[in-house]
């Protein structure tokens, strides 16, 4: 049974990747997700905000009393600034690449066009088999307009593009009015792969306490039909871009769902967070039976059977097909 496929360019044995999570930013965790099976694996995201309220800590922390004692001064901002910044994530891309043989993907959320590139630069330099731009900003400015929010992500692309050469995946939330021309312009800019979906916070408010509340929550298998449906009709029509899946995988039969539409890779993150990095077993296990007991030799043979440009595709998504291009 050939479970292989290629996703990025890159050559994976068996299309459920690992994505970003508590399991990708330890090197013991990853070394297990490869050991489970994992066909690539996606490091915990770097997060551009985070690093700017580290370096304010620094500044602060360095400022103090700085001038107190020269011996200080010449000791404590040197030793702060040598954990400082993206160092440890960078240390991470670069230990991982050397402790296993799968594909290791970085995840990057930057707020800032410079930190966009910049810190794209340093993690092609840290070794990392491709990238992934975490695009999760939502345009909610009432003075933001639709197409605006849709070229700031392809200048985005294209401004990274220009300066990295490794794979770049980006991986977006739904909400854009003209999600299949973004795609595409997308796919033209020269994404590798468009990852869908990402999954927007979203607050709800504490009656008790009278204050919002903004809970991060494991997805479920009842959130697969808006990636079924976009990657059904996305599949087929890109001239470059691969594309993964990557909401609401807990058993084998989403992952199935997600080839049957045209991804190349499919992605977990909550059910290993549920049910441990061991569940991968299952899912592969379960993907191969299946494919068996159905005389399928392999993925590729399955890959793209249900899209919108299939004979037995719903007439009602056939109708959306000709209406989003």
């Amino acid at each position: 049974m050939d479970l292989g496929t290629s996703y990025l360019g890159l050559t994976l044995r068996n299309p459920i990747i690992a994505s970003a999570s508590p399991l990708s930013a330890d090197i013991g965790s990853i070394r297990q997700l490869e050991d489970f099976g994992a066909g690539a694996v996606v490091l915990t995201s770097l997060f551009e905000a985070q690093m700017q309220q580290e370096d304010r800590l620094i500044d602060m922390l360095t400022s103090v009393g700085a001038e107190s004692s020269p011996e200080a001064g010449s000791y404590f901002p040197a030793a702060i600034a040598g954990s400082a910044g993206p160092n440890g994530y960078l240390d991470l891309v670069s230990q991982a690449r050397a402790a296993v043989d799968i594909p290791v993907i970085a995840s990057l959320n930057a707020t800032t066009d410079a930190g966009w590139v910049r810190y794209a630069t340093l993690i092609e330099q840290a070794g990392a088999s491709a990238l992934e731009l975490n695009i999760y900003q939502i345009a909610s400015g009432p003075s933001t307009a639709a197409g605006d929010a849709q070229a700031d992500c392809v200048t985005l692309l294209k401004a990274v593009r220009n300066r990295v050469k490794i794979p770049i995946a980006v991986k977006l939330h739904p909400y854009f009015s003209a999600f299949g021309v973004l795609a595409r312009q997308l796919d033209e800019a020269g994404a590798d792969g468009l990852v869908l979906f990402n999954r927007p916070y979203q607050g709800d408010i504490d009656l008790g306490r009278l204050r919002w509340t903004n809970e991060v929550t494991l997805s479920n298998r009842e959130e697969i039909p808006l990636g079924l449906l976009w990657l059904s009709l996305l599949a087929g029509r890109l001239s470059h871009a691969s594309l993964a899946a990557a909401t609401g995988v807990e058993t084998a039969a989403e992952v199935i769902k997600y080839l049957l539409v045209g991804a190349d890779a499919v992605m977990t993150t909550s059910a290993l967070l549920r049910h441990g990095p061991g569940h991968l077993r299952s899912l592969i296990a379960d993907l191969e039976t299946w494919l068996s007991l159905r005389d399928f030799s392999s993925v590729a043979a399955i890959k793209g059977l249900m899209t919108t440009m299939s004979s037995g595709a719903p007439s009602h998504e056939t109708a959306l097909t000709e209406g989003i291009w």
